[in-house]
């Protein structure tokens, strides 16, 4: 059967890295090649927009899958889109760690990841790994030499390959679902960072901490673009000083650097204060 494919690029801005990649393939033998970014959208009292480079790999098993059609009548290729609730640690998404979400089959399937991964440099790491009771396996690589945690296109197509590999040959076995759908992709810079856990490998890099001022639930959630300057484990504090970005400088006097007084200030933030922190992309 002949194979048709269609090719749309969206212009983006801020983009890191090689360009997004989402790779569709379907039972009828139709491929659908996708570049575009994804972002990350901070809480509504914020107004700080960024956008980052998500890279990912996407493969349809089954035909049940293919030609569903959305509410406006277009077709959606078969493809459940991930929630876009505001990551949080451990969602199995943005934020890390495994979210099986009571599926049957999906400690299986994390164990299949983890076994092909073992085939890959060690360099290579499971950022997130979620399932989702409709068939779909979302897969985030994390690669930790890189700069932003990016793996290279190569690396994705190629754990793709082996874990749809693996995947088929225990689905037919009766052991999972046969007709699973695989999305394997980059964490991205809107990655959820742990604290204290991620800071020290990104601590020269520029991050936007959402944070409080105290524990109430009521109390005003506050953000800045910040540099890590150290971490106190022994009292659970981070100790941040301002990045020497726009968003920092004095508007009035465009193209100066941080004065004495800016450079100088420190924001000591208890470890549990910290909402979310992420890397700032300008």
């Amino acid at each position: 059967m002949a194979m048709a494919a269609r090719v749309v690029i969206k212009k983006t801005k801020n983009i890191i890295g090689a360009a997004t990649l989402l790779l569709r393939s379907t039972s009828n033998s139709s491929i659908s090649f996708i570049f575009h970014n994804h972002s990350l959208s901070p809480p509504n009292s914020h107004l700080y927009p960024f956008s980052t480079l998500h890279t990912s790999f996407s493969r349809h098993f089954s035909s049940s899958l293919s030609d569903e059609t959305s509410d406006k009548g277009e077709s959606t290729d078969g493809w459940e889109e991930e929630d876009e609730a505001e990551p949080k640690i451990g969602d199995g998404g943005s934020g890390g760690g495994v979210a099986l979400q009571n599926v049957p089959w999906g400690q299986r399937a994390l164990s299949i990841a983890e076994e092909v991964l073992v085939q890959f440099s060690e360099d290579l790491k499971l950022y997130a790994f979620k399932t989702s009771p409709g068939g779909y396996v979302y897969v985030r690589l994390d690669k930790v030499t890189s700069e932003y945690g990016c793996p290279s296109m190569d690396e994705l197509e190629s754990y793709n390959q082996e874990f749809k590999k693996r995947l088929d040959e225990v689905g037919a076995l009766g052991d999972i679902p046969d007709d699973l759908a695989l999305e394997v992709s980059s964490p991205g810079a809107d990655r959820v960072l742990k604290v204290p856990d991620d800071l020290n490998r990104f601590k020269e890099m520029p991050m936007r901490v959402f944070y409080t001022e105290n524990i109430e639930s009521n109390c005003l959630e506050m953000d800045g673009v910040f540099i890590l300057d150290s971490i106190e484990n022994d009292s659970e504090i981070c100790v941040w000083k301002l990045a020497d970005v726009q968003e920092n400088r004095d508007p009035t006097k465009k193209g100066k650097p941080l004065n004495r007084k800016q450079k100088d200030w420190r924001l000591r933030l208890p470890f549990n204060l910290h909402r979310m922190v992420t890397l700032y992309i300008d």
